[in-house]
């Protein structure tokens, strides 16, 4: 595969990903909202509020690659965003942090698989915010399963697959650097193992 196309790949992970931080931090407004206890509340806007900074730094990246956010996404991320932060004062206590915790699991495979692509690309200078922005996403997903194991229906139900460890993300980076093929050029497909997955955010299924 061509530089050209691992930077095709960048760009639109990184337009997925910038609306997909728009819908996230609206439902995780509405989301602390409808929570009671005080210490809830305080860490679900430390997580919007870090879902914000994400999208900030996204895009700086769309800016430095000369691209624009999709518009239609953007509308689609806005409504979908608010719908949900609506639903989390109607819908109990426990699916909200389910969806959250389930969705955030998601979202560190995406910036892994981003900084794959960027350093496929040529941009090594955004390989280290993808990794910090996974590692933070394995924060809020560490938060969220706790919550969910700490209430009776967590304990009965299978949640989605722990993912591993968070030191393992800088690790299994570097195993992929070490294992690639020197050149850039003609380079492989990432298979399997790091494929986008479309439904890693909050909005990926209503995607263009």
């Amino acid at each position: 595969m061509s530089d050209q196309n691992h930077l095709q790949n960048l760009v639109e992970l990184l337009r997925l990903a910038y609306s997909a931080e728009l819908a996230a931090a609206y439902a995780y407004r509405g989301h602390w909202h409808s929570v009671s206890d005080a210490d809830e509340r305080e860490q679900i806007l430390k997580i919007e509020n870090e879902e914000w900074h994400h999208r900030e730094l996204v895009g700086q990246m769309l800016k430095q690659l000369e691209t624009n956010p999709s518009r239609i996404r953007e509308l689609r991320a806005t409504i979908v965003g608010r719908v949900l932060g609506a639903l989390c004062h109607f819908t109990g206590w426990f699916a909200p942090m389910y969806g959250a915790g389930r969705l955030e699991s998601r979202n560190i495979r995406e910036y892994e698989t981003a900084a794959r692509y960027a350093r496929d690309a040529g941009h090594d200078e955004f390989v280290d915010c993808f990794l910090m922005m996974a590692e933070v996403e394995w924060q809020h997903e560490n938060y969220f399963r706790s919550r969910v194991l700490s209430h009776r229906l967590g304990k009965r139900l299978r949640i989605w697959p722990e993912p591993p460890p968070r030191e393992m993300i800088r690790k299994s980076f570097a195993e992929y650097v070490l294992h690639a093929v020197p050149s850039r050029q003609n380079f492989p497909t990432l298979g399997d193992a790091v494929e986008v997955p479309h439904d890693a955010v909050v909005i990926s299924q209503h995607a263009d």
